[in-house]
């Protein structure tokens, strides 16, 4: 196979593929995807003939993303995506659970939209500041 990218279009690429395979294996420990793993290897390895040497580590015959790219925005991109799944899962959950429907489909998804659009501006005025747990 052949591809053509420009260095930014693989610039771009190597980003994606990053963050693909945080999501996937970052909280697997030693059951990790290892194809991902080795995509990602192969692609970074390509680096320095790319003029992005700063980008990629050796260490043990293998090639990572080094410190430098990981420190360089990457996971703070991860982490807004992170915090907004979180504020969509939990404004689901809370309204489903408003209208006791944890576990079934509700009878209005009018309904359930309203209460979760209520959560959510709950969450963008206070973020979880608000929130009360009560045992």
């Amino acid at each position: 196979m052949q591809l053509e990218l420009t260095e930014k279009e693989f610039r771009r690429l190597l980003d994606m593929v990053y963050i693909g395979n945080w999501i996937l294996n970052s909280c697997r420990d030693d059951d990790r995807f290892e194809d991902y793993d080795n995509l990602e290897e192969k692609l970074f390895s390509l680096c320095p003939e790319h003029g992005m040497r700063a980008l990629v580590q050796r260490w043990r015959g293998h090639s990572y993303p080094s410190r430098a790219y990981e420190e360089g925005g990457i996971h703070e991109a991860i982490a807004d995506y992170e915090d907004a799944v979180f504020f969509d899962i939990l404004a689901e959950e809370l309204a489903r659970r408003d209208l006791g429907c944890l576990d079934s489909e509700p009878a209005d998804y009018t309904e359930l939209n309203a209460r979760m659009d209520e959560y959510m501006d709950e969450f963008e005025k206070s973020g979880v500041e608000n929130l009360v747990l009560e045992a």
